[in-house]
């Protein structure tokens, strides 16, 4: 019954400006529908967005993007305009591009966070 086809979804302040940088900067493939925009991923899996007038960015990370390589992925992001966030309550501290280097340090992924147009915290990980 639950097991079909569920979907997560998060607000945007802007629906153009999220439809922008999704497509552009991040390469998604975004589609309408009929209350936002959907992305949709090569596994088939899809992020619903919608947008709200008084929209509030979540104070946690809404969407993770694995990644191969995160110096080349950051590279590229950095590249497109992309700023990355730096954290002060991280279990070991983020090099000086904003990457915590978990694989290193014991703390899971190496891992990066950025935000979209509206505030909501994204984020870069490699295994």
């Amino acid at each position: 019954m639950f097991n079909e086809v569920a979907f997560s979804g998060y607000s945007v302040l802007d629906q153009n400006e999220a439809r922008q940088f999704y497509e552009d900067i991040m390469g998604l493939i975004v589609e309408d529908s009929a209350m936002g925009l959907e992305l949709r991923f090569e596994s088939g899996h899809s992020v619903f967005l919608y947008p709200k007038i008084e929209h509030e960015p979540a104070a946690y990370t809404v969407l993770n993007f694995p990644v191969d390589d995160i110096d080349e992925a950051m590279s590229l992001l950095i590249d497109r305009g992309v700023e990355f966030e730096f954290y002060e309550d991280l279990p070991s501290e983020q090099d000086e591009n904003g990457v915590l280097r978990g694989k290193q340090s014991g703390h899971g992924p190496d891992i990066a966070w950025f935000k979209d147009p509206s505030g909501n915290i994204l984020a870069i990980l490699e295994n």
